[in-house]
């Protein structure tokens, strides 16, 4: 086990190694979805609004995550083109937070995304109205088949309303759980010419 996964974290000189390391050690301890994330996002009057999504990419750019942009967290992102996220692994005792401005991903990095999919997901891409009103189960029903039917054959496009979001952000903080709250916290925010570390108390 390296210095990252072995409980001296608060060593390490930049976030990005140090959140890979802990997201493979909670992909074999965490039983569901190792890479789940709430994802806090506000609204035009400034009321947030918090759920749960899965990361699917990160890189030294940001978190990234796929989702309906005619959905209630899709608009307040392009609204207000900010968010704040959190992983929490209870298997670990570990959380990761950051928060940070948020663009939309490339046309290509979401197309290759979508097709990656199964191909029931990609259909219930186009099915779902995602976040409004909804009749009935039987009216969600009706609109998969009718979408699995325009969609027989060949591949299953993205539909435009669908694609990702990044968040960039400016500051990334660790934590792991100690005996007596007395918890260990590292803070790492984006400068000019890198990132600044800090500890913090529990």
């Amino acid at each position: 086990m390296n210095q990252l996964t072995s409980g001296d974290f608060t060593e390490a000189d930049e976030p990005w190694t140090l959140f890979s390391s802990w997201l493979e050690e909670a992909k074999g301890s965490e039983s569901n979805d190792p890479n789940a994330m709430a994802l806090a996002t506000v609204d035009a009057d400034g009321l947030p609004n918090v759920r749960m999504v899965l990361l699917k990419g990160f890189d030294q750019n940001g978190f990234v995550f796929y989702t309906n942009t005619e959905s209630n967290k899709g608009r307040e992102l392009l609204g207000q083109k900010k968010a704040a996220l959190v992983l929490h692994w209870k298997s670990l005792r570990r959380q990761v937070r950051a928060r940070g401005p948020v663009t939309i991903v490339s046309d290509a990095e979401a197309d290759a995304y979508f097709q990656s999919r199964p191909r029931d997901s990609r259909i219930g891409a186009w099915a779902s109205q995602q976040s409004r009103p909804l009749e009935s189960r039987f009216a969600l029903e009706k609109a998969v088949a009718v979408n699995a039917a325009k969609y027989a054959l060949g591949e299953v496009p993205r539909p435009p309303h669908w694609t990702g979001f990044r968040i960039a952000p400016v500051s990334i903080e660790f934590w792991q759980d100690k005996p007596f709250r007395l918890h260990d916290r590292v803070v790492f925010t984006r400068e000019d010419d890198g990132w600044r570390k800090t500890r913090l108390y529990p």
